[in-house]
């Protein structure tokens, strides 16, 4: 007869490789792509504070993990490629530093309590859609406040941006492009409202 202790260390030990075989979590975050391109529509830099925020993300996507489009009505959770960081949080990061470059002014943040802006943006992000290997979608509405009680500019945006490569990081990449598009709407419809007299 075997001892018990050598029977639950076997069984210890089997664990514990099990564990070990599990393949490590890796981690992505959106980036600023707007770097060394023009502001838009001028060449000055805006004379206005804008802040982003607040930023809303369907159910969904709003976890750590990637959620990937399996099918039309499919969706897998993916336990092991993550986020960095909130993805409503890192999409108002992105949209801020997008803006700050388009606009060419470092006036813009997300949304601070001590921060007044000139331009007040609220995001609702409707579909952020994750096609591993294909591409991805962003459709986000958003509206424009401005100080002074001034009727707000709304505007919806539509983004489709191919993935490159068949992993996580290109998907982050591709986000990121797609969100450049809709900073670059945004920025079109404050620069447009600015120069109405």
């Amino acid at each position: 007869m075997k001892h018990p202790v050598s029977f639950f260390l076997i069984l210890f030990l089997l664990a514990l490789a099990a564990g070990c075989a599990s393949p490590p979590a890796q981690f992505y975050t959106l980036t600023v792509t707007a770097q060394g391109q023009a502001p838009v529509a001028a060449p000055n830099a805006a004379p206005y504070a804008v802040a982003i925020g607040p930023v809303s993300i369907p159910a969904t996507v709003d976890r750590p993990q990637f959620t990937v489009r399996m099918g039309p009505n499919r969706v897998a959770i993916d336990e092991f490629n993550r986020w960095a960081e909130p993805l409503g949080e890192g999409i108002a990061r992105v949209l801020a530093g997008d803006l700050a470059v388009l606009l060419g002014t470092p006036q813009v943040a997300s949304t601070l309590e001590t921060f007044h802006p000139d331009y007040r943006i609220t995001v609702g992000i409707e579909r952020f859609e994750s096609g591993p290997g294909r591409s991805v979608l962003i459709e986000a509405v958003w509206r424009i406040g401005r100080q002074g009680g001034a009727a707000p500019l709304s505007g919806r945006t539509l983004a489709i941006e191919p993935a490159p490569g068949a992993g996580f990081e290109g998907l982050a990449a591709a986000h990121s492009a797609a969100l450049l598009k809709v900073s670059r709407e945004m920025a079109a419809a404050i620069r447009a409202e600015a120069a109405t007299p």
